[in-house]
């Protein structure tokens, strides 16, 4: 069984390269991608139990990634929530799990512990 993930990016390019990369290198199928906040919390309310991890950008077309976080704090237990971001200040990583994140990884340096964490999820939700 895959990992199931939405991805909230604003960037067409980064979010065409995150959904192959994560295919590619993890376990994980991205059933489906938003670029705002309000459609990204639309599509969250409408599929409340289809996914097992959403990474979100905290900066979007319209709105931004806070939003997102917060709209996920009703999640069942196994439903993990991650930032992606090049904004990976003390702050926004604080503000961010504040918000219920339960992971940060900085846009820019950081994917090999994306990767790392998604397969630890991968293996969690295949022998549970």
């Amino acid at each position: 069984m895959s990992l199931k993930a939405y991805l909230v990016e604003d960037s067409p390019v980064i979010r065409e390269n995150l959904v192959g990369f994560l295919e590619d290198v993890t376990e994980t199928q991205v059933l489906a991608v938003a670029g705002s906040e309000d459609e990204a919390v639309a599509w969250l309310k409408r599929h409340r139990d289809d996914w097992d991890l959403t990474i979100v950008d905290l900066f979007l077309e319209r709105g931004n990634g806070l939003g997102v976080l917060d709209a996920c704090r009703q999640r069942a237990p196994h439903q993990k929530v991650v930032v992606l971001s090049n904004y990976a200040t003390a702050e926004m990583r604080d503000r961010s799990r504040l918000l219920g994140a339960d992971a940060f990884f900085d846009k820019s340096a950081e994917l090999d512990q994306l990767v790392a964490y998604c397969e630890t999820l991968h293996e969690t939700s295949s022998h549970g």
